[in-house]
């Protein structure tokens, strides 16, 4: 039963989303809330409607909502979902005020502080670490990364939505045997909304999520990503999601590190994306992205192999990633 229902969740998610997308698409361009080219720093030629990250969000919440009323929780996870609920609206809503008007980086940041501690306070943190302020911590740093990673690879249509897509439904796979109730619906909705949205953010896209979608979705993957302890078999198990998310923190430590190396802030654009290297050698954009599907995919993979296999095969597996 629970199988049909985290079925359910997605395939709902993907019609709300592909319903609410071209709504969100007409309000966003009544409202002029469009994204300007920027010489330099975006790479599309004409102003492009914002709010595809509303569709997402609403299509995210909704099945949720709707899972509720006809599936039975149990006390925990109904309080983990309240978390992410809270949590992951007001990351979006931080993310359309920014679409909107432009926040500044810290006000950006102090929010996301804000939502991660709503995460901890509803009990989705890093268990394994028994030091309870050490825990907390590492919790905060890791959700705000994630939450700006997603951020960072939105550069290129269909890029963040496609890898989120897999990251979702990877999260799901490693957690079903499990069952942790909470990171199914919540991964497989997630998954859900960004494919709903994709039919329309592909190449040539005609909405963007924006940040309210970007953040967002960065945010609901760094929680999902707390929710399962991955060390069923071999305890380096537990470093699976930095293999799921391998994409959006490769690109945004290189982008990070390609700015200090020029002197420039890390907060400022730039083109030292992994996605633009490889457009520089040759690919073009959908093969750019369809590339970064193929490493989602496989990275994906190989975390849930990670999980199920003993510990001296799994140190072989990360040595050959952290090789590749």
């Amino acid at each position: 039963m629970a199988m049909v229902s985290y079925v359910l969740a997605f395939f709902f998610a993907l019609a709300l989303a592909y319903a609410l997308t071209p709504l969100f698409q007409k309000i966003a361009v009544k409202f002029e809330i469009l994204d300007q080219p920027v010489p330099n720093i975006k790479i599309h030629t004409k102003p492009t409607p914002y709010l595809g990250g509303l569709a997402i969000w609403l299509a995210f919440i909704v099945t949720l909502l709707g899972v509720r009323l006809f599936t039975h929780f149990p006390t925990g996870t109904l309080r983990n979902l309240r978390g992410i609920f809270y949590g992951g609206t007001l990351i979006m809503v931080l993310g359309l005020i920014d679409d909107i008007w432009k926040l500044d980086y810290r006000v950006k940041f102090f929010g996301q502080f804000i939502a991660s501690l709503i995460l901890i306070i509803y009990n989705i943190r890093i268990e394994f670490i028994s030091n309870l302020p050490l825990s907390v911590f590492l919790t905060i740093f890791w959700v705000v990364g994630i939450t700006n990673a997603i951020n960072i690879i939105d550069i290129m249509d269909g890029l963040a939505a496609g890898v989120a897509i897999i990251a979702g439904l990877a999260f799901s796979f490693i957690a079903l045997p499990t069952e942790k109730i909470y990171v199914n619906f919540a991964a497989l909705a997630l998954a859900g909304g960004c494919l709903g949205f994709l039919r329309y953010n592909w190449q040539p896209a005609r909405i963007f999520m924006g940040d309210s979608g970007s953040l967002f979705i960065g945010f609901i993957l760094a929680a999902i990503s707390l929710g399962e302890s991955y060390t069923t078999i071999n305890n380096i198990g537990l470093f699976a999601p930095f293999l799921v998310l391998g994409i959006p923190i490769y690109d945004t430590l290189l982008v990070i590190f390609f700015r200090m190396l020029k002197g420039k802030s890390i907060f400022a654009g730039s083109l030292d994306h992994f996605a633009f290297r490889l457009e520089a050698m040759g690919y073009d954009r959908k093969k750019v992205v369809l590339i970064n599907y193929y490493l989602s995919v496989i990275l994906g993979l190989t975390a849930f192999l990670i999980t199920i296999v003993k510990f001296e095969l799994a140190v072989i597996i990360y040595a050959a990633i952290i090789t590749f």
